[in-house]
């Protein structure tokens, strides 16, 4: 009976929830700005039609001739390549480029070659040689080589920030010659995989970070050695880039000569803008409304596993949540099967720990909470808290209606257990600006997606929950030195020993999972819609949400 119940409240939820959003879309509430590691804004119930009060951008010439136009739901916080480390992805990987590559899964090689030609390590893997690309321009004029790739990488190193972590094995880089050069590692390291991350990887300009700085990348300039440059850029709205004609790939007939990225946060123009084809491709549609979409001979919907999952992250400084007990009863409060079943459809699995299917180091062994309210009553009257009697903030991403119902539905269940959660949309920047200011003044609930910037454990479990003097990610205030000893280690050998590796970042997991320092709801499916004339393009989890727009052509 209670299941069924249950089952019962959800969908009653969720028809609130679609006759609200009938009426006019869903306002953020406005405080601090940004990224999800971008939220793949998936929203369940707007009808396939917009309401007529919602006007995308009229069709033009342009969106059908050689310019390719990217729908993107949410904005770029920071466009300079040293410091990237969000959506800005989508923009960065097609004007930068990486020495290597990480390959979409069922290719016959990991790894392929980008702006090294070849590689090799030693015994141990701490030391590396990459030999170099030659007749490579940056889009400024200047030339490609081994003294750039060390410049590039120590100042990503230098400046520190984002995914600048990943090469903290590096202990000297040696120009061998223009076009090799040489890692010095404090420690074994798979230097071949750090060197294709999507973020902190990237090779850029040294006379142009230096002559510029980071607020003119910022203001709309780039400069690496990839196929576009960005031409426009206004902030929120709209991004223009342009075909490099010196690309070291060269050019082909009815590649595309520009990407448009025009950024709307509501879900209803994004659906709009594909279906009348004044955008190419897209995501974070109306779940509901994807079987229709892909009935349609003009538009195909790609649906592909991902390395991407949904976490709440709970502030573990700020009381209640600072009771190991209260996080725990917390996590025993949310209906994850029902909500994943009648919700997501198919669209998800329930997360085993932080790190997601089909990654090594994820183990279906991990514990996983369930819903069970009265557990997680036994559990708040242990700490102190019989009957609730107290206020959280949960915060999502302003367009994101999968966070939204999953927050209305936990907000259902909570109130049974005496706790208000208040539900508060923000753009990604306030969103993020506001988890930056301290556990003190911040959310309790801080709800956003994870994915890799290189494929390695290390990734979620160093960026999320790893001790932080300056807040970054670690957005539940995390901190346990056993647990940054054993993720240290774990990332130390997995160069040389991949297998021991995966043990220490499984028992740090256990760690994560007994401290219930975040509720983990769900690993997702990459889900992206493109018009059907649109060909080349290759899902690829290890980038997501990302469409090197050099690959695609559009059918004549």
């Amino acid at each position: 009976m209670k299941k069924k119940w249950l089952w019962s409240l959800i969908v009653g939820l969720l028809l609130v929830t679609m006759l609200v959003q009938c009426g006019s879309p869903a306002q953020p509430t406005a405080t601090p700005a940004p990224p999800t590691q971008e939220p793949s804004a998936k929203p369940t119930t707007p009808p396939t039609q917009p309401p007529a009060s919602t006007q995308a951008p009229e069709p033009t010439a342009a969106a059908r001739a050689n310019v390719f136009v990217y729908a993107h739901p949410t904005t770029f916080p920071d466009l300079d390549p040293a410091k990237s480390y969000s959506n800005d992805s989508a923009v960065l990987s097609n004007c930068y480029e990486t020495l290597t590559f990480y390959n979409p899964p069922g290719s016959k090689e990991l790894l392929k070659p980008v702006l090294a030609t070849s590689w090799e390590s030693n015994a141990d893997a701490t030391e590396w040689t990459f030999h170099l690309r030659k007749g490579v321009k940056f889009q400024d004029g200047e030339p490609f080589n081994a003294a750039a790739v060390k410049y590039s990488i120590e100042k990503t190193k230098e400046i520190g920030v984002g995914a600048a972590y990943i090469w903290d094995p590096v202990e000297d880089i040696e120009v061998v010659d223009d076009y090799t050069v040489k890692f010095h590692l404090s420690y074994p390291a798979p230097l071949d995989l750090i060197a294709s991350s999507g973020y902190a990887a990237w090779i850029y300009s040294p006379k142009a970070y230096e002559e510029h700085g980071s607020d003119w990348f910022n203001e709309g300039h780039c400069v690496g050695t990839g196929p576009y440059t960005i031409e426009s850029y206004d902030r929120g709205s709209r991004l223009v880039m342009t075909r490099f004609d010196d690309y070291w790939g060269g050019w082909k007939e009815g590649q595309f000569d520009k990407v448009v990225f025009e950024i709307s946060e509501d879900p209803v123009v994004l659906q709009q803008m594909i279906e009348s084809g004044t955008a190419d491709f897209t995501y974070s549609l109306p779940p509901d409304n994807l079987d229709a979409l892909d009935a349609r001979e003009d538009i195909v919907v790609y649906r592909n596993p991902s390395f991407q999952n949904l976490l709440g992250l709970l502030n573990t400084q700020k009381p209640p949540l600072d009771n190991k007990l209260v996080r725990q009863a917390l996590s025993y409060s949310f209906p994850y099967k029902q909500f994943i079943d009648v919700v997501m459809k198919g669209r998800a699995v329930q997360s085993h720990g932080p790190v997601p299917a089909g990654m090594w180091g994820h183990s279906d062994e991990l514990f996983q909470y369930y819903y069970d309210l009265d557990k997680a009553k036994q559990l708040l009257a242990e700490a102190g808290y019989p009957n609730g009697g107290f206020d959280l903030l949960y915060t999502y991403a302003t367009g994101d209606m999968d966070e939204q119902q999953l927050g209305e539905v936990w907000k259902a269940e909570l109130a049974k257990l005496g706790i208000n959660l208040k539900v508060q949309g923000m753009s990604w920047e306030a969103q993020w600006e506001l988890a930056k200011s301290g556990p003190e003044k911040a959310q309790d609930i801080f709800v956003m997606y994870w994915w890799p910037d290189y494929i390695s454990p290390y990734s979620f479990l160093y960026s999320m929950f790893h001790s932080e003097d300056e807040i970054l990610f670690n957005l539940a205030y995390y901190r346990n030195p056993k647990y940054d000893e054993l993720i240290d280690k774990a990332n130390e050998l997995s160069g040389s020993d991949r297998k021991k590796a995966e043990e220490l970042f499984i028992e740090a997991q256990k760690i994560l999972i007994d401290d219930a320092v975040a509720l983990f709801f769900y690993d997702v499916q990459n889900i992206h819609v493109a018009r059907a004339d649109i060909k080349g393009y290759v899902d690829n989890p290890a980038y997501p949400h990302v469409v090197f727009a050099y690959q695609l052509t559009r059918a004549r």
